[in-house]
């Protein structure tokens, strides 16, 4: 006579692969099918002035990516892609074109990539603040984005 514990354990596995592949068949027809995808909107964070890096990395690296190349995850969302912020000297002969990126921080691209032609992030960040912290903040994000110039 067969002992109950040991049936028990072979029809919890027969349960749980039943179970497993019922999820799996599941998930395969989920990734099959179109999914609607939303961008998080979060509000604006206080970043140092001082840190060119830090103030890339919350505000710009969204769309442009952690490394510069516009490879962010909010590219999707965009009409148009950002642009490979590593290539720029390149772009210019061989010299970062800091006056250029300046305007851009301060003007937008006059593209609508983003529904207007103010970068998303940077035109309430800089309305609002002091001019002495504003010119701190364009100076150093200038020379952050400079230092990661492709050689």
């Amino acid at each position: 006579m067969l002992s109950s514990k040991p049936l028990g354990l072979v029809l919890a596995g027969i349960l749980l692969a039943g179970t497993s592949a019922a999820l799996l068949e599941q998930g395969a027809r989920a990734s099959k099918e179109p999914q609607e995808k939303t961008m998080e909107k979060k509000p604006i964070t206080y970043s140092e002035p001082t840190s060119g890096r830090q103030m890339y990395k919350d505000y710009c690296a969204a769309c442009h990516g952690a490394d510069g190349k516009g490879d962010g995850p909010a590219v999707e969302f965009l009409k148009a892609p950002p642009a490979d912020l590593t290539t720029m000297a390149k772009r210019s002969g061989g010299k970062f074109p800091s006056e250029h990126f300046i305007a851009v921080v301060r003007l937008g691209t006059g593209k609508s990539a983003h529904g207007t032609s103010d970068m998303p992030i940077w035109g309430p960040l800089f309305g609002t603040q002091n001019k002495d912290v504003v010119e701190l903040r364009i100076k150093n994000l200038t020379a952050y984005v400079e230092s990661i110039q492709q050689k």
